[in-house]
């Protein structure tokens, strides 16, 4: 596998830009230079990430999201 992360992905399996395959490496996310631990979905060439509410859950029982728009950059973090 290459080390070219996709430009869009999510973590929910329902979405079609789930790709297990490439969340089984140890993925980074950071989002105008920070780094976030949080993110549930990202597109970078959108320039948005998909952000936990808290603890709010949807009526499926899913977690509630806040788009946030900013720099986008995802890395995979080396292994130490």
């Amino acid at each position: 596998m290459t080390d070219a992360l996709p430009d869009r992905l999510s973590n929910d399996p329902k979405s079609p830009f789930y790709n297990e395959e490439v969340l089984k490496r140890d993925i980074g996310i950071r989002f105008n230079d920070v780094e976030k631990n949080n993110v549930e979905e990202y597109c970078v060439s959108e320039g948005w990430v998909r952000v936990a509410a808290g603890n709010a859950k949807d009526r499926t029982g899913r977690p509630m999201t806040l788009k946030l728009k900013g720099k986008v950059e995802p890395y995979i973090r080396a292994a130490e």
